[in-house]
């Protein structure tokens, strides 16, 4: 599928410098790094998605869900004691807690307290155990192996086989993780908008296999991620925060 746009990749691409202080600075911010002269994609973390153990995707898709309408700085913090008070989100461990269990240690000041967020910790940990006696291999061996060119089908994979992981939190766990995706953040909803990507609502199938294929036409013309392209977006027409000076 091709989408017709009305700006060009380099255009995109040289307001971004321009407003983040040069190429170099800009590649640095997308997430390159610079070996002498040359710029260099670093990709180590989404070619380690497939060697994380699934506590570790547990524990991932549970800080985001906690995140999401909280302060991030306080679920940073209080991270430890979610490790702690959860056997490290050891799936079979979390499956065998009884409801009593889960209540109580939602009522526990040392984490975040709110049990229907709690709640989502043994749901998820269902959907991971179920795909592994099912597919007989990891739940990161499946994420890493779904192909970012239909990053949106993930995105309803999670949302409807787990709890919570709709919107952008499933896509940030994703990021979090080092999976290849997008980020619908408003800096980059408006700009589809603005460019006729779509005009209906943003997580309709419409919209999304739409925005899909938009970032797809991109990458395959630019060869950057998902990912950088999300954040190029961002740093061309959102508010101009984040800055590195070119040296």
């Amino acid at each position: 599928m091709t989408v017709n746009t009305t700006e060009k990749f380099s255009d995109l691409y040289q307001r971004a410098a321009k407003r983040k202080g040069g190429v170099k600075a800009l590649e640095l911010l997308l997430g390159k790094k610079i070996i002498g002269k040359k710029l260099l994609n670093d990709e180590a973390a989404q070619q380690g998605v497939a060697t994380l153990s699934d506590d570790r995707l547990l524990s991932a898709f549970t800080k985001q869900i906690f995140k999401s309408g909280f302060v991030w700085r306080v679920v940073e913090n209080k991270w430890p004691n979610f490790e702690e008070s959860f056997f490290n989100f050891n799936i079979e461990k979390v499956l065998m807690m009884p409801e009593e269990m889960l209540e109580r240690k939602a009522a526990n000041p040392d984490i975040i307290r709110n049990y229907n967020k709690v709640k989502t910790i043994k749901a998820n940990a269902q959907m991971m155990f179920d795909h592994q006696i099912e597919h007989k291999t990891s739940f990161a061996q499946f994420i890493a192996e779904w192909p970012s060119s239909d990053i949106i089908g993930l995105w309803a994979f999670l949302k409807k086989h787990g709890q919570r992981l709709g919107g952008n939190t499933g896509p940030y766990a994703l990021r979090l993780l080092g999976k290849d995706t997008f980020i619908l953040s408003s800096d980059v909803e408006a700009y589809i908008r603005a460019q006729k990507v779509i005009d209906g609502g943003l997580q309709s199938k419409k919209s999304l296999t739409a925005i899909q294929a938009f970032f797809n036409q991109h990458q395959q013309e630019s060869g950057y991620s998902l990912t950088q392209l999300s954040r190029l977006i961002a740093f061309a027409s959102g508010d101009n925060y984040v800055q590195l000076e070119e040296v």
